[in-house]
């Protein structure tokens, strides 16, 4: 590798990169000198700290832990209710019933993607080809197969099917029908 002084580095970097940016260095591989020893590196703690060292646990603690579990054994099965039989129960919801413009309008277009990459339609098609037509088709007889999730300010969260939404039709409004 060749050594440079200073400006000359300087003119030599800058002929490399105008010749990759007009395209004539394709298939070329720089070599970078690193001027950075090995024995540099450990100077510097590179913003990192030393981890803690790990607790050492003492030989006779982890048997006795081994101990006490075997205790608890009794070989009898543990009678335990089974899921399926409960059925979730509906909690009161504390978010409105009414779907937002918000998440009409997300609905409405993460739909009309979908169906404008060839997702199935849930509706029988009457000449329909606008993918956000159909979107609103599907709304409109609420088989958009999709669940909102509102969050609340406790961090929970309530999720909605879309069918269980009521949507104002703001479309009719627009277009002056009842």
């Amino acid at each position: 590798m060749r050594d440079f002084n200073g400006s000359q580095k300087r003119k030599d970097i800058h002929m490399l990169t105008i010749m990759i940016a007009k395209g004539e260095l394709r298939g070329f591989a720089l070599e970078i000198e690193d001027t950075m020893a090995d024995d540099d590196y450990n100077d510097y703690d590179m913003g990192y700290e030393d981890e803690p060292p790990e607790p050492e646990i003492e030989e006779g603690a982890e048997d006795d832990v081994e101990n006490n579990n075997n205790e608890d054994v009794t070989g009898e099965p543990i009678e335990t209710e089974e899921k399926e039989e409960q059925q979730p129960e509906e909690r009161s919801r504390k978010t409105s019933k009414y779907m937002t413009k918000y998440e009409r309008a997300r609905i409405l277009g993460t739909r009309a993607l979908q169906i404008s990459m060839n997702a199935p339609v849930m509706v029988e098609l009457e000449g329909e080809t606008d993918p956000l037509e159909i979107a609103m088709k599907e709304l409109r007889e609420r088989k958009i197969p999709f669940t909102i999730r509102r969050y609340l300010p406790d961090g929970s969260y309530e999720d909605w099917g879309v069918d269980e939404l009521i949507v104002e039709d703001s479309w009719k409004r627009q277009v002056g029908g009842n």
